[in-house]
């Protein structure tokens, strides 16, 4: 494992994990959750980034600033995103990847942030979230993802990690719900899979059951992965009965 910096910050950082052989290999770009607060870290998908090793493909698992930082939530947590995406064309250039074969994977907060990624070419050239050649990516893979920040915080109003991220209301700051939100930024033009537990009591399946005819409707390819009787967590843990779709799924997305 190699922890690269893509800044100067701290949280500025990303750990690639290489397979054997001479590559290039694809790459699976690994984004935690933990409701984007601070004391959720990246090292909650490191069984996660092995296994992948282990199956010929290179993981960017990858930190950034989370709300309790200074300079975290809304607009740095998502441009910090977007910058570990970015930064992957900087490290194509000293080690074997293949960015044409790119899959954005993250779970809860995380799934909403891989989506985003994705969508981040719909922003308004104006928008201080926007850059001008983001990472194309070949695909993306949310699991238990907070896949739509409107519903998300309806889920729970005031008390709702949402508004912390962006702080305050869809009333409130409606154009950062409109510019941070996967569901407001649809057509993405990438394929997507949605991988949620029926029994997850963080992010509850509807956030997923929702978003499938939205952007289906908006045209995108989407596919939607329910799992009967699974949990949050059960999702990142390769050794429960959820890891074999999701592996199948990662397998017909990369190519």
């Amino acid at each position: 494992m190699k922890r690269i910096a893509y800044g100067d910050n701290e949280w500025h950082f990303g750990e690639l994990r290489l397979p054997e052989g001479a590559g290039p290999h694809p790459v699976v770009l690994i984004i935690h959750g933990g409701f984007w607060y601070a004391q959720y870290g990246l090292d909650q998908m490191d069984i996660m980034a092995e296994d992948f090793r282990a199956r010929g493909y290179a993981s960017w698992n990858i930190e950034y600033r989370r709300i309790g930082h200074e300079g975290g939530a809304y607009p740095g947590t998502l441009l910090d995103v977007g910058a570990a995406a970015d930064h992957l064309h900087e490290v194509a250039a000293s080690y074997p990847l293949d960015l044409s074969r790119v899959v954005a994977l993250g779970h809860s907060a995380g799934g909403h942030l891989a989506l985003w990624l994705a969508g981040r070419h719909q922003l308004p050239v104006d928008s201080e979230l926007a850059v001008t050649t983001p990472l194309r990516l070949k695909g993306v893979l949310s699991l238990a993802g907070a896949n739509d920040l409107h519903h998300m915080w309806e889920v729970r109003q005031e008390n709702s990690p949402v508004v912390a991220l962006l702080g305050g209301t869809p009333a409130e700051f409606p154009e950062r719900y409109a510019q941070a939100s996967p569901a407001q930024l649809l057509p993405f033009g990438v394929p997507q899979v949605l991988v949620h537990g029926t029994e997850d009591k963080h992010v509850p399946v509807a956030l997923s059951t929702d978003y499938l005819p939205k952007a289906q409707a908006a045209g995108d390819s989407v596919e939607l992965i329910e799992l009967s009787g699974v949990e949050h967590f059960k999702v990142i843990d390769p050794t429960s009965e959820a890891w074999p779709p999701i592996v199948e799924a990662l397998r017909k997305l990369i190519g």
